[in-house]
């Protein structure tokens, strides 16, 4: 956009000099529903306007006089109360439908025969994009804040307003084709993920490869089913169990609502498959380290949802005395698998690397030590395709929005057995769809960063003098 680097800036002005009125927002009662007058909320504020669906109502104010707060079209909504990341974020009032200006929003309203407020709008986007906010804010925990003074003094390029429209439309111009190729870019990632979806669905149903019963029946040769297996497994369990007291059967599937299963598949309980299932536990504050230490301690920030494990969010590690003195069922080791237990979200699955020999969880997650029997990679799989997570989720108890799974229904939950030759197979093509949708996924998210690069070099151009 040559036509507005060459554009130069007559002069800074203070903002606060720009300006016919900056005030804060009423602070009232905010209702969620109909009847009312709408009411903004920071979270109005959305790709620069301001969206109706996300408004609050106000049935009451007694006592509070309104007439300063009606917002008008062209006003700015100023987001001066927030986290790091949407410190400084504006919206533009795009009409004057009866709107009124609510709480931990500035409101901007500018002299339009000086500054007109689209120019305004994307320069304090720039602002917000190049930290400038960030450096004159004040910081508190999970929450950031820009006082009045700090805001009006900022000094703005101000041209004439024929040349402040001409740089409004050309920006409005590239960010309506970079917006396109984004929403482009976001229904790839949407269709990745229903692909992926889709993937996992075929595999837990049995639709993914040839089944192992069509293999044999084709050959001539006979193979092992997985109720077969399943009993083979039951019985090494019992085996293993000789000398350790009274042995309890796991409990059988309750087969109600399941989807039939193809030939020589069975339906078996976790607990029947694996050799171990438990939560973890949290030490206590002063046993924890971050960043080194000996034995890593995993809390659910650290699984995934694409069976991998990132120890390199908020890395934290215990002692070895610690972990070798508290119980058992918190260690996990390689090829476990891990799933949360608490959310939302629900549904992260991660295996344990080779990483470390041994690792520690917290109460938040549990662990799978498959048998034999089942394939680790399999389970996680399972773990993550819908059909299995409907079913957990639908079993989760809900207190104060958080979701809570018990141990007792991990172990119970009922899972699809193939034979093992068709595990491995299943495996083998699961990972092959995924592998090409992580590429695909990567290719994408490097362009939706090259977008946001783009943006802010195009707000550079515009207003870097």
């Amino acid at each position: 956009m040559s036509e507005v680097v060459d554009l130069p800036a007559v002069t800074t002005v203070p903002l606060g000099e720009l300006l016919t009125d900056i005030r804060n927002g009423l602070v009232v009662e905010q209702e969620k529903e109909l009847p009312g007058i709408p009411i903004t909320r920071i979270e109005t504020i959305s790709k620069g306007t301001v969206d109706m669906d996300r408004v609050r109502y106000v049935r009451d104010a007694a006592g509070k006089s309104l007439d300063n707060f009606w917002l008008k079209k062209g006003d700015i909504l100023f987001s001066h109360i927030n986290s790091d990341l949407h410190l400084g974020k504006t919206a533009i009032v795009p009409s004057d439908a009866p709107l009124l200006h609510g709480m931990n929003l500035l409101r901007l309203r500018v002299d339009s025969n000086r500054l007109r407020p689209k120019y305004l709008h994307h320069w304090l986007d720039y602002c917000r994009r190049t930290g400038v906010f960030m450096a004159i804010a004040q910081h508190a925990v999970n929450q950031s804040s820009l006082n009045q003074k700090k805001i009006t003094s900022l000094e703005v390029p101000l041209r004439s307003v024929a040349e402040q429209d001409e740089i409004v439309a050309e920006l409005e111009k590239q960010f309506s084709r970079l917006d396109e190729a984004v929403a482009n870019l976001q229904r790839v990632k949407a269709n990745l993920k229903r692909y992926k979806a889709s993937v996992l669905k075929s595999a837990v149903e049995g639709r993914l490869v040839e089944t192992e019963a069509t293999l044999a029946h084709r050959e001539g040769r006979p193979y092992e089913t997985g109720e077969q297996l399943l009993q083979r497994m039951l019985e090494e369990r019992r085996v293993k169990w000789a000398g350790r007291g009274k042995y309890k059967e796991p409990d059988l599937p309750v087969l109600d609502g399941l989807n039939p299963l193809p030939e020589g598949w069975a339906y078996a309980t976790t607990e029947q498959m694996c050799e171990q299932i438990a939560s973890g536990s949290t030490p206590l504050p002063e046993a924890m380290f971050s960043g080194d230490g000996e034995v890593p301690f995993l809390k659910v920030y650290n699984l995934t949802f694409d069976g991998s494990l990132d120890f390199t969010v908020k890395p934290t590690y215990v002692s070895g005395t610690t972990h070798q003195g508290l119980l058992a069922r918190s260690r996990s080791i390689p090829g476990d698998v891990l799933m949360n237990i608490v959310g939302p979200p629900l549904g992260k699955v991660s295996i344990v690397p080779s990483t470390f020999p041994e690792w520690y969880i917290n109460q938040a997650i549990v662990t799978f030590r498959t048998s034999s029997g089942l394939a680790n990679r399999l389970l996680a799989h399972w773990l993550l395709a819908q059909p299995v997570l409907s079913r957990l989720e639908r079993t989760a108890k809900a207190t104060a929005g958080q979701h809570n799974l018990q141990v007792s229904t991990c172990r119970k939950l009922p899972i699809p057995v193939p034979p093992l030759a068709e595990q491995a197979r299943i495996v083998a093509e699961v990972d092959r769809h995924l592998s090409i949708i992580r590429e695909v996924e990567a290719e994408v998210d490097a362009n939706l960063q090259r977008a946001q690069s783009l943006r802010q070099a195009t707000l550079a151009n515009a207003f870097q003098s």
